[in-house]
């Protein structure tokens, strides 16, 4: 397994956790405001898998979905976990892609930019995978906050043991 398949494999297997962990709460928890990014627990997930929905259309070079068009999207659990997936299965395909034919600097059109801006495929690979773990920190802080402290600890080298042992 190279560096690239374990960013990828911890950065989705983390958030699933997280997801899984959180089950337990009721809506009324996981829509619970925080002083963190003015984000509930539920919104705080939906905006890690947007990104990553959005980030991989403009990866794929595809027409951007509209805000609207996402939030009509499953936002239960189990719904976002089926998104979850999704989104990191597209990000892998397209990242490997990118990793075999050694394009890194190779670039792409963010069209979301006013003007649209050319950005490389490398740095927002990485980019969106360091997004991930920046909500994941807050996610673990709003469950603690919750009364769930036995969490992941969500490091690479805690995922690698607990999956390939």
């Amino acid at each position: 397994m190279d560096l690239l398949d374990r960013l990828l494999g911890h950065d989705i297997w983390s958030t699933r956790q997280l997801l899984l962990q959180s089950k337990s709460l009721t809506d009324s928890q996981l829509d619970k405001p925080f002083d963190v990014d003015s984000r509930t627990l539920r919104a705080c997930f939906v905006h890690i898998i947007e990104v990553m929905e959005i980030w991989n259309d403009l990866l794929y070079e595809r027409p951007v979905r509209r805000s609207s068009e996402l939030k009509a999207k499953p936002q239960n659990l189990d719904g976002l976990i089926i998104r979850l997936d999704q989104a990191g299965e597209e990000l892998a395909v397209i990242s490997r892609k990118v990793a075999r034919e050694d394009r890194w600097d190779d670039l792409f059109t963010d069209v979301l930019d006013n003007p649209p801006k050319a950005k490389t495929f490398g740095g927002t690979i990485a980019h969106v995978i360091t997004h991930s773990m920046h909500h994941r920190a807050q996610i673990m802080y709003m469950l603690e906050q919750l009364g769930i402290r036995d969490h992941i600890e969500g490091d690479v080298l805690s995922w690698e043991q607990t999956v390939h042992g």
